[in-house]
């Protein structure tokens, strides 16, 4: 039985070694799996962050896939992946959006934004990886998940811990798209992957049940 495979984006200030222990419990089921490093990070942190980069890099992982994938984005990656969702809705089978349902568009991200170059050029906060927020901030500045939510015609789950702050508009976000699922992992944070593994585990392995039953195909 063919199995799905599923494409990893991790957050801000990470790499794709976040998700060792999803990657071992996928492809333990059989399911090929990709965790990508984004612009800024990991393999390519000498790079700048910059969201068509962002977007490029999670259309090589889908496109290398052989069926379309299920796409699971976190944080940073679950913004990109929504946009990548939106723009390319016809190359995957569906989305995971893990803590990012704050709406980011307005104010308070440019004055984050002008907040953090500040600290960063003055003190020199958070070593020299602290460029890529900044950068993210600005790249982001505007988008609104939202409106991609809205324009999105693959199944989406979202998946948050209790404790996550970033969980501000889980109520707008499932107005904005009727059917989507939303998890509350309890006693986990804003890094609800590793903070709760198991239980994240088992939401993506149930997403997959349930693509094949939508697809009534060999497909899961």
């Amino acid at each position: 039985m063919h199995r799905r495979p599923i494409v990893l984006v991790h957050g801000t200030r990470t790499s794709s070694a976040i998700w060792r222990r999803q990657v071992d419990a996928l492809e333990r089921s059989g399911h090929p799996t990709i965790a990508l490093d984004l612009p800024g990070h990991g393999l390519r942190a000498s790079e700048r962050f910059s969201l068509e980069g962002a977007l490029e890099a999670i259309g090589a992982a889908v496109d290398s896939c052989p069926e379309p994938p299920l796409l699971v984005g976190l944080s940073l990656g679950g913004y990109t992946s929504l946009a990548y969702a939106r723009q390319h809705g016809d190359r995957i089978a569906g989305v995971v959006l893990a803590g990012c349902s704050t709406e980011i568009k307005g104010k308070p991200l440019g004055a984050y934004r002008r907040a953090s170059g500040m600290v960063t050029r003055a003190l020199r906060l958070g070593g020299p990886d602290w460029n890529v927020v900044t950068d993210m901030l600005t790249e982001l500045a505007g988008y609104s998940p939202l409106a991609d939510l809205r324009r999105t015609a693959v199944p989406v789950w979202l998946v948050n811990g209790r404790r996550d702050p970033l969980r501000l508009d889980e109520r707008r976000y499932l107005d904005a798209r009727p059917g989507t699922r939303l998890t509350i992992v309890p006693g986990a944070g804003h890094d609800v992957n590793s903070h709760a593994p198991v239980a994240f585990n088992r939401i993506l392995l149930d997403a997959l049940h349930e693509l094949r039953n939508r697809g009534g195909l060999a497909i899961a």
